[in-house]
């Protein structure tokens, strides 16, 4: 084993480690449900802020997007970029503050199922059963993504064979969020946030220099664009590079329909609920967004630079040219070629972060459904906290043997088992917390058609190829919920007085 090798097993040993200690010190402060799933509601705004970003930013950001600029795709990562942070803003602006106190004024809700149903008085529970078929479905694809950026971040850097890395990921994700909950999953969120970001500016800053500044960067880059497309790399990325220059209208308004997908995701959400106040979400809306944007610049120059400075600055004799999947780890492959190997290893953990950041936080929001909402909340209502917190920890255990099962296949893409989830998630639940937050005749019967409506039509849409059905899925699922949830609820004339009364009141809440 040579001496580089070792040198990133510690920073790699140092890194995981840390994270379990935090796991550790986080389980003694769960006195609660409320303590385990949404840490007390006492958390300050940089780390909800980082943690918010860091549990979106999944590996897609470090993996993903990057390998997606690497083959051409700048247009589509930029208008992606674009949708991402108009939506991730906007979430924070219209939807942060409105949320936290909604979900304390309908029942101190501390679970997205829990609030439907507070909130739309549904007695039936039916909204309770479809929120959490939905969560569970698409919160696995999400989880089986970070498991396989894992592996293929071990495989990148050790060597080690696609299905080793695959269990080294699951046990240290599952270890720190199965002991620490929701305080320790925003801790290691926050600081693998801060890594993240560290690794972006640095590396971005490093590559731009060493190919000559910026001007001549982007010379080199398109000339390594143009041979590409010529098939001096193989006929492969050409097709891929050509692919990714026909860019049309229809794919714009694809790219930036990602932006609607906050509005319904959970595991982001819930942030804003956990905050410690009010008066703080505007400074954890700014840190947020400040952090999305550094972070996407970092991804266009890690990825489109990344041909060149791989390549070794000869075009005619590259070093290195990464094709057959092998493009989503061009972030790990610079690196490696930057930065010396301890240091190197520590970067490269920005990955994992991204991974296990984003993974954490499914499975805890996941795990709370079920536990709370199912298990509590229809199976058995008198079940105390320790039995609470021991359903959940199972749960996390469950979905997480699934995403495994879904991610043992060394060919699945990242950026598309995110693109998934993230339609399903907009689609089912974006378009009812709005409604819920800001339309006062909003009722039961139109929440539970909006759902259905919306997860039918992602799932539908997701599998229907060619002309219109290239849209991407979130815009038709997101638009299929809204009418529904608005006509059933228009046309259900008998709207419960005490959810009228309940709303009106939290209306006149104070922040």
């Amino acid at each position: 084993m040579s001496a580089q090798i070792v040198a990133k097993i510690i920073a790699f040993v140092l890194y995981l480690g840390f994270m379990v200690y935090i796991g550790l010190r986080s389980a003694k402060k769960n006195n609660s449900s409320m303590d385990f799933f949404l840490g007390g509601r006492k958390v300050g705004p940089w780390i909800t802020a980082l943690s918010a970003e860091a549990s979106d930013s999944s590996a897609w950001l470090l993996m993903g997007l990057p390998g997606l600029c690497y083959l051409g795709g700048v247009k589509e990562t930029f208008w992606t970029a674009v949708g991402l942070i108009v939506g991730t803003y906007l979430n924070w602006l219209f939807v942060a503050k409105p949320l936290r106190k909604c979900t304390i004024s309908f029942g101190d809700s501390i679970t997205i199922p829990e609030f439907f149903t507070n909130r739309f008085k549904d007695k039936t529970h039916l909204l309770t059963i479809i929120s959490v078929f939905f969560i569970v479905l698409f919160f696995t694809i999400y989880t089986a993504s970070g498991f396989v950026a894992c592996a293929k971040l071990f495989n990148s850097v050790f060597g080690l064979k696609y299905h080793i890395g695959l269990v080294i990921g699951l046990v240290v994700i599952l270890s720190y969020t199965i002991l620490g909950g929701y305080l320790a999953v925003c801790t290691t969120d926050f600081i693998q946030g801060a890594l993240i970001f560290v690794a972006f500016v640095f590396s971005a800053v490093i590559a731009v220099v060493s190919l000559g500044g910026p001007a001549e960067a982007m010379a080199k880059v398109s000339d390594f664009s143009v041979r590409a497309v010529n098939g001096q790399f193989g006929a492969e990325m050409a097709k891929k590079f050509i692919d990714n220059k026909s860019f049309s209208a229809m794919s714009v308004i694809s790219a930036l329909a990602w932006g609607l997908g906050y509005f319904g995701m959970p595991h982001i959400i819930i942030r804003f609920m956990g905050i410690r106040s009010n008066a703080e979400i505007k400074t954890a809306r700014r840190v947020g967004t400040v952090w999305m944007v550094i972070a996407y610049i970092g991804t266009f120059i890690i990825g489109s630079l990344g041909t060149v400075y791989l390549a070794g600055g000869d075009l005619a004799n590259p070093l290195m040219i990464l094709s057959g999947g092998a493009e989503e780890t061009v972030f790990s492959a610079t690196m490696q070629q930057m930065y010396p190997a301890f240091i190197a290893g520590l970067f490269l953990c920005a990955i994992l972060a991204a991974s296990m950041s984003t993974a954490d936080s499914q499975l805890l929001s996941a795990s709370s459904a079920v536990s709370l909402d199912i298990y509590k909340g229809l199976i058995n209502k008198d079940a105390d906290e320790k039995t609470v917190m021991n359903v959940s920890r199972i749960t996390v255990l469950v979905i997480a043997a699934i995403a495994f099962v879904l991610s043992l296949n060394p060919a699945s893409s990242i950026f598309g088992l995110v693109s998934y989830a993230w339609a399903g998630f907009g689609s089912t639940f974006g378009p009812l917390v709005i409604l819920a937050l800001f339309w006062r005749g909003m009722t039961n019967k139109g929440a539970i058609a909006g759902l259905i409506a919306g997860g039918v039509t992602v799932v539908l849409w997701h599998n229907l190829k060619g002309g219109i059905f290239n849209v991407y899925e979130i815009l038709p699922g997101f638009i299929a919920c809204l009418v529904f949830a608005v006509a059933v609820s228009l046309l259900d004339r008998n709207k419960n007085p005490e959810m009228l009364a309940e709303f009106d009141a939290y209306k006149k809440m104070e922040d």
